[in-house]
């Protein structure tokens, strides 16, 4: 190369390689900036061009791809399976023997570690592209958006455990319009676990952050004991998302405030009277067998609660 070419001939060149491993999931696996150096011969003062080829993917590259390279090594189908993997290990989501649902499941990621966790349990996998086969895990064929499919869940799975959503709208580039898609998702997943979660289960969903989250958090938190906001080490840096998670689904046909006569028939081990309201337990302090009372629900939790005398 000649010093005889004119500036713009010495502009940088970007060159990118991208590898797309799901319909959800693009990497970059190279990246080279050439760039033109220019050294002086020492002489004359004359310059040489040099062009130089660096290898820019680097460091932070590969450490903002770590999750990517690890599923790669350690075979599962997605980095996403670590954000499932750390959000358990947070939020103590999957014990032996559970039923665990996974809507919008595909490539698998997901599966696999419920799969892993979950072990002699059962695990169903929900989405409308093909799910390849995974040890020990069920798949239904369908569009969540569509009622037969949740329908085809609710018969198929009878009562469940836990309820996840990884779930993503296709994104726009529109940020109120992709939050907002996120939310409906959400909310569907939501009518899901309103519809197959036994009570004291879990729900799982991911949305992106923005002004309808807090509207989403307190529809789910009428729903389970409490709600908490957890961001997994694996979401990637520039991302916006989130996953709410509603701990303990609630099913009692009362609420913390409500007043009714109840009959006690039992004596709990703690010398609690015990009423039942439609098979629910509620726990009433200084009452005995036998008695006709009136109360005042104090606390509320998934499988029985605790109640006042008020007369």
């Amino acid at each position: 190369m000649t010093c005889g070419r004119s500036r713009k001939d010495f502009q940088p060149t970007l060159s990118i390689t991208l590898e797309v491993t799901s319909a959800n999931d693009v990497v970059i696996t190279s990246l080279f900036l050439i760039r033109l150096r220019r050294t002086s011969d020492g002489r004359d003062g004359r310059t040489k061009g040099v062009y130089a080829h660096t290898n820019y993917a680097g460091q932070r590259m590969s450490g903002r791809d770590e999750y990517y390279n690890k599923a790669k090594q350690q075979g599962y189908r997605s980095r996403s399976a670590y954000k499932l993997q750390q959000l358990d290990d947070t939020a103590d989501l999957i014990a032996p023997g559970d039923t665990v649902i996974d809507l919008g499941a595909a490539p698998g990621g997901w599966l696999q570690v419920a799969a892993e966790r979950a072990s002699e349990g059962r695990v169903v996998g929900v989405d409308r592209q093909r799910i390849e086969s995974i040890d020990d895990v069920e798949t239904i064929r369908g569009d969540l958006t569509e009622d037969d499919t949740q329908a085809k869940i609710g018969e198929r799975v009878g009562q469940a455990d836990l309820v996840l959503s990884d779930m993503a709208p296709n994104m726009t580039g529109e940020y109120n319009l992709d939050h907002a898609r996120s939310i409906h998702l959400a909310r569907q997943a939501l009518d899901v676990a309103r519809t197959v979660l036994a009570p004291g289960g879990d729900l799982v969903v991911k949305v992106f952050d923005g002004r309808d989250l807090d509207d989403l958090e307190a529809d789910i938190e009428e729903e389970f004991e409490y709600v908490r906001t957890v961001r997994p080490d694996a979401s990637r840096d520039e991302s916006s998302e989130l996953f709410l998670v509603g701990k303990g689904r609630m099913t009692a046909p009362v609420g913390v405030g409500d007043e009714l006569a109840v009959g006690i028939t039992d004596t709990g081990d703690e010398g609690d009277g015990i009423a039942k309201v439609d098979d629910y337990t509620l726990f009433v302090a200084d009452t005995e067998a036998g008695e006709e009372v009136r109360i005042r629900v104090e606390d509320v939790k998934p499988r029985f609660g605790f109640a006042e005398r008020i007369e």
